[in-house]
């Protein structure tokens, strides 16, 4: 797997992950605030595309997970 391959996997699971944890009907419900984070990561990703760079992206590399294009 590439670096962009586990951003985009991380990107999802921390989404749907926090949508789970922040909407009332989810079985799995704890605190609308879990929407922050869902806002947080689209933030991240919105930035990353018009930056072409992205923090998750350069922490990979330093852990040695190759790059992708």
């Amino acid at each position: 797997m590439t670096t962009w391959q586990v951003v985009r996997i991380v990107a999802g699971l921390f989404i749907l992950l926090s949508l789970a944890l922040g909407i009332p009907a989810s079985p799995v419900f704890h605190s609308q605030w879990w929407l922050a984070f869902t806002a947080f990561v689209g933030a991240n990703l919105l930035q990353s595309g018009f930056t072409n760079w992205c923090l998750m992206e350069t922490m990979l590399r330093k852990l040695g997970i190759k790059p992708g294009c």
